[in-house]
C-alpha cells in the first residue's frame, strides 16, 4: 500500500467520531484540555468574560443536582489566582445542534447555587451583534450569573491569531495549539463555519425581486439578523487572516438597543432592497462597507475616504489614483465636491488613470472626499458553495480588502520647510549696525534707500539731474 494513503497520528484524531455526542464530547474534551495546555490561549478565551490571569483548571460532563435531577454539564472552567477564583459552567453543541433554552436555564439555576459566575456556551450558531446570546432566556435568571456565548468559529479566529501572529512562548504548548487547530478545521469535527442564511432568505430574495415585501412579512427580521451574523463571520474570519481583531462597526446606540438595528435594516430591505453594514479594521483608512441589493443581485464593497486638504483637484484625484496601482479597472471612484449637494463625479478607474480631470465637475470647487467601490454579483443559494450568497459576500469582502482598502492611507499635510537664514552683515556696513539678525533678512542683505538713491546718481547722473529739476 503507499504511503500516500497513510493517515498521520494526531494529538486530537477525528477518525472514531460516531453520532452527535461522540462529536460533542471529543470536541468539548480538546477544547478544554489545550485551555489548560496553551497558558496565552486559555487566558485569551476567559479573560474577556471576567477571569482573573491565573491558573485554570478544566474538567468535563461535571454531574450535580438540581432538585431531584442530575444534570451533566459539558463541561466546567476554573481560575485562580491567589485567593481569587472564577467559574464557570460549559454548554457545548457541534454540527446544526442548537442550544436549548431549558438546558441553559437549568444550568444557570446550577451556577447560582453552587456561587459560581458565568455560564459559557460553544455552538455553530453566530448571534448578530458580539455579546449578545443567541439563546433566549429568562432575564431574571441572570441577575447573578452571567451568560457567554462562543461560536466555535470565533475559537478558532482566536487560535489562529494567539499562534500563528501573537506568538506561543513554549515550543510545544504552540505544536498543542495547532493540533486544536487542525481539528477544529476537519469537517468531522463538528466545528462548521457560517452555512446557511436561513430558510427565510430564498422567500424574502424573491418578494423583494417581485416588489411585494412587507416589514410584517415572516421571516424578514430573521434575514436581517442572518446578515448582521454574516458580517460578523466575515469579521472573524478577514482577523484570522490578519491576525488582528476585526469587528462590524456598530454605534453606542446600536450596540445598547440591537432591536433598532435590525428595525433599520428591515426598513432599507423593505424599501429598497438592500442590506447594509461596515467591519472596522484596525488601522485602515475607515471602515469597509458592505451592501447587498437584492433587487439587482449584487453585492458592493466601498470605503469612503477624504481628499488632501491642499493642491488642484486634479492633483488630488492623482493622490489617490497613485495608492491603486493594483486594484482592477472595474473599481468605480466618485468624487464629492465642497458644499456641493447630490452625488458626485463619477467613473471606472481605467478612465480615472487616463483621464483625472473626468472627476472634476467645476474647477472652483475643491474635493473633499472620494468614494473607492468594487462590485460583484450576488450569490442566490442561502447554504454555501458555488452559487451561494455566503461565498460570494466573503469573497467580496477579501478581495476589496486585498486589491484596494490595505493600500489606502490617510493623506497628512507635508512638514513646513525651514527658511534659509542670511548671514550676518560685515562689521564694516552700515545697514543693520544697531539690529540684530532677523527671520525677514533675505538672502542678500537688503539696501538702505541712501544707498539707493546714491547708486543710481552714479550710474545716471544725468537722470538724476533731470528728476531733481
Amino acid at each position: 500500500m503507499a504511503e500516500e494513503s497513510w493517515h498521520e497520528a494526531r494529538l486530537i484524531p477525528t477518525s472514531g467520531i460516531n453520532g452527535a455526542e461522540e462529536q460533542e464530547r471529543r470536541a468539548t474534551s480538546a477544547l478544554l484540555a489545550v485551555l489548560t495546555a496553551v497558558r496565552e490561549f486559555g487566558r485569551g478565551l476567559t479573560q474577556p468574560f471576567g477571569a482573573p490571569a491565573g491558573n485554570i483548571e478544566a474538567f468535563i460532563e461535571v454531574p450535580f443536582m438540581l432538585g431531584e435531577k442530575r444534570c451533566y454539564p459539558d463541561g466546567l472552567i476554573r481560575v485562580t489566582r491567589g485567593q481569587r477564583s472564577w467559574t464557570a459552567l460549559v454548554e457545548v453543541k457541534t454540527g446544526t445542534n442548537e442550544l436549548a433554552t431549558e438546558q441553559l436555564e437549568n444550568y444557570l439555576d446550577i451556577a447560582r447555587e453552587n456561587g459560581f459566575d458565568a455560564l459559557i456556551t460553544v455552538s455553530n450558531e453566530i448571534s448578530p451583534l458580539a455579546g449578545q446570546h443567541p439563546t433566549k432566556v429568562d432575564k431574571r435568571k441572570l441577575r447573578k450569573v452571567d451568560m457567554h456565548h462562543l461560536p466555535w468559529s470565533q475559537i478558532l479566529a482566536e487560535a489562529v491569531v494567539q499562534k500563528e501572529h501573537r506568538g506561543v512562548a513554549d515550543p510545544d504548548q504552540a505544536w498543542i495549539l495547532g493540533e486544536l487547530i487542525r481539528y477544529l478545521e476537519h469537517p468531522r469535527s463538528g466545528a462548521l463555519e457560517f452555512e446557511d442564511m436561513g430558510a427565510s432568505w430564498v422567500p424574502v430574495r424573491d418578494a423583494v425581486g417581485t416588489g411585494t415585501l412587507r416589514a410584517s412579512d415572516k421571516g424578514v427580521s430573521d434575514v436581517a439578523a442572518r446578515f448582521d451574523a454574516l458580517l460578523r463571520y466575515a469579521s472573524l474570519r478577514l482577523g484570522r487572516t490578519l491576525g488582528t481583531e476585526v469587528v462590524p462597526a456598530l454605534t453606542r446606540r446600536e450596540l445598547a438597543e440591537p432591536a433598532l438595528r435590525t428595525a433599520a435594516l428591515v426598513e432599507s430591505l423593505v424599501k429598497e432592497g438592500r442590506l447594509s453594514g461596515a467591519i472596522r479594521i484596525p488601522h485602515a483608512v475607515a471602515p469597509l462597507n458592505i451592501e447587498l441589493d437584492l433587487r439587482a443581485g449584487r453585492v458592493t464593497c466601498h470605503v469612503d475616504v477624504d481628499a488632501p486638504r491642499e493642491g488642484r483637484p486634479t492633483t488630488r484625484v492623482n493622490w489617490l489614483v497613485r495608492q491603486l496601482k493594483v486594484a482592477p479597472e472595474s473599481v468605480r471612484i466618485e468624487a464629492f465636491a465642497m458644499h456641493a449637494r447630490g452625488a458626485g463625479a463619477t467613473e471606472l478607474l481605467k478612465t480615472v488613470r487616463e483621464d483625472p480631470a473626468v472627476l472634476v465637475q467645476d474647477p472652483k470647487r475643491e474635493i473633499r472626499s472620494f468614494r473607492v467601490a468594487l462590485t460583484s454579483s450576488l450569490g442566490t443559494k442561502r447554504g454555501r458553495g458555488r452559487g451561494a450568497a455566503i461565498d460570494s459576500v466573503l469573497d467580496a469582502v477579501e478581495a476589496f480588502y486585498g486589491e484596494v482598502l490595505q493600500n489606502l492611507k490617510t493623506w497628512t499635510a507635508a512638514a513646513p520647510k525651514m527658511r534659509e537664514v542670511a548671514d550676518l552683515p560685515n562689521e564694516t556696513s552700515t545697514a543693520l549696525a544697531s539690529t540684530a539678525l532677523s527671520s525677514q533678512d533675505g538672502i542678500e542683505p537688503a539696501s538702505t534707500a541712501a544707498e539707493d538713491v546714491e547708486e543710481s546718481f552714479e550710474s545716471a547722473p544725468g537722470e538724476g539731474a533731470a528728476a531733481s529739476a
